[in-house]
């Protein structure tokens, strides 16, 4: 049996066993619907070459070989992706347009016995749902800012208002980066813009948009992804908690919560290469010097004094909202910020709620 599913509200999502996104790998990877799985009919070898045939040669062979890869493609999937799945298995499938790759897999999945769904106007349908969400008009969002500078825990204490049950969107997580210049991770890159706004997207989609929503105070650019208009907008109007911790007890956070960048002299010296252009030479050398001493805490020290917190100081003159009680922390160890989570939950409970 094959149905349509209309829509890709989570309700409509949430009907399904898995989703199946049948576009090819690349297709895949520069966005899908979070979630779903790849099981291309078509691998990008040969959808370049259905393509060109259908351009350059006759619709007619297009079609035909291009049958051909999508039966041995479905055959191999069926036996081993799908070689599991039970008899009530309830797939959805989605192509580009909702078309003939996932209608052609929905009919053999079908006459297996499965209850196969196909997405009406395919991954387009979900794209169009994020365009709109996030890059059209505003919808009122009822925004506060974890704001304080570098070093002050505000990922942590993000993390730990979610297991408290306040709604909270973590921005670094879905952009895979830590939002400065030793921000990535060597070991997960950076999704593409349109897969970030997805991830945004899908998780908005869950959050009741009345109730508060904390978000970590960011640039527009983290990393080399950009926070969505819909969103950016809205933040720059948000009211803002703010964490504060003395520099000292700043940096040796930063050191520990940057463990993986610290054991990497390369990524520290590309790092402070790219912070070249916009400081003297001598303090440059400077920084250089004391990375290679393993000087880390005087490093982030001067770091967060030279740079980072002039910067943060710069992007906070764009706000429009004024602040809200400050939070001041004589420590950053596990006991510190989970205090601290829990006394800007209540901030967030009785003011906002």
């Amino acid at each position: 049996m094959i149905e349509q599913a209309t829509d890709v509200a989570p309700e409509t999502l949430s009907l399904y066993d898995t989703i199946i996104d049948v576009r090819s790998r690349g297709e895949f990877e520069e966005d899908r619907i979070p979630g779903a799985i790849n099981l291309p009919v078509l691998s990008n070898e040969e959808r370049a070459e259905v393509g060109t045939i259908y351009v350059q040669e006759s619709r007619f062979k297009a079609r035909r070989i291009g049958a051909a890869h999508v039966a041995r493609n479905v055959a191999r999937h069926i036996e081993t992706a799908l070689a599991d799945k039970p008899a009530k298995f309830r797939p959805l499938l989605y192509c580009w347009r909702g078309g003939m790759r996932s209608g052609s897999m929905a009919t053999i999945l079908s006459q297996i016995g499965w209850r196969v769904g196909v997405l009406k106007g395919g991954y387009k349908t979900w794209r169009r749902d994020v365009v709109e969400g996030l890059r059209g008009e505003d919808r009122p969002l009822n925004i506060i800012l974890l704001d304080g500078q570098t070093g002050t825990a505000k990922s942590e204490i993000l993390a730990q208002l979610s297991t408290l049950g306040v709604q909270t969107i973590d921005l670094e997580t879905h952009a895979a980066h830590r939002g400065s210049v030793f921000g990535g991770f060597a070991d997960r890159p950076q999704p593409t813009q349109k897969y970030f706004e997805s991830l945004i997207w899908r998780e908005l989609c869950a959050l009741d948009p009345a109730q508060p929503i904390v978000i970590e105070a960011e640039s527009l650019r983290i990393g080399a992804r950009e926070a969505p208009p819909v969103l950016w907008r809205q933040m720059l109007a948000a009211p803002r908690i703010t964490v504060t911790a003395a520099p000292r007890e700043r940096a040796r956070y930063l050191v520990r919560a940057y463990h993986d960048v610290v054991s990497n002299k390369a990524e520290i010296e590309r790092a402070i290469t790219s912070l070249a252009p916009f400081h003297r030479k001598t303090q440059v050398e400077e920084w250089r010097a004391m990375a290679a001493t393993d000087e880390f805490e005087a490093l982030a020290e001067s770091l967060m004094r030279l740079h980072y917190d002039p910067l943060y100081d710069r992007g906070r003159k764009r706000a429009n909202a004024a602040p809200l009680p400050s939070l001041a922390l004589d420590r950053l160890d596990e006991e510190a910020i989970a205090s601290a989570a829990k006394e800007i939950a209540e901030i967030v409970r009785s003011r906002f709620c």
